[in-house]
């Protein structure tokens, strides 16, 4: 009898421990959706505003087409990144993106009339507000996708992450030139 009781007391709690284990697994998994979901929101934010940056740009760059035509077409870059959800691609619209804006504002500074309008001053103090708060979230994503791959990758956990289809997630990083400042002096020169 006590025998019975104590092989019953062990799976209970074997059956306990590995449920517990598995929810942990599904809060890292929610938690990583969250945070690239917090990402996902700010970048959907800079895409609306984009737009109107270029219009503002329109009415006094007449002749810059081509730099106003590079960020719409970052920008769409950037959202079909965004749609498929690979984060390599991501990295590198982000980097074409970040030197569209680079090279429109450095053009913005031959006209002195743009840049005293308060609707570029407030539009670009916007953009520039949504590119801090995406590189805080995206460090916020990393961490939850760390917490999540070390879960799957440790036992025992990683014997329940597989039975259980818990894939690894992927980091949102970028490469050592995504990564290194834009080159202000080239950007002027164009």
């Amino acid at each position: 009898m006590l025998t019975v009781l104590i092989l019953l007391f062990l799976i209970v709690a074997l059956t306990g421990y590995l449920i517990g284990v598995y929810n942990g697994l599904v809060r890292v998994r929610a938690a990583v959706k969250l945070a690239w979901s917090n990402i996902d929101v700010l970048l959907v934010q800079r895409h609306d505003e984009l737009p109107k940056l270029v219009e503002v740009c329109k009415q006094y760059m007449q002749y810059e087409a081509g730099t106003l035509e590079r960020v719409m077409r970052a920008r769409a870059g950037v959202d079909a990144a965004r749609s498929s959800g690979s984060m390599s691609t991501l990295g590198s619209a982000e980097r074409e993106l970040r030197s569209g804006l680079t090279g429109l504002y450095a053009v913005a500074e031959k006209y002195p009339e743009l840049r005293a309008s308060e609707p570029f001053r407030h539009l670009q103090e916007r953009i520039s507000g949504l590119e801090t708060a995406i590189a805080d979230r995206r460090e916020v994503y990393n961490d939850a996708v760390n917490t999540n791959n070390v879960r799957i990758d440790a036992f025992p956990d990683a014997l329940i992450a597989r039975l259980g289809d818990f894939p690894p997630a992927q980091l949102l990083h970028f490469q050592a030139d995504q990564k290194a400042d834009v080159d202000l002096k080239a950007a002027f020169s164009s």
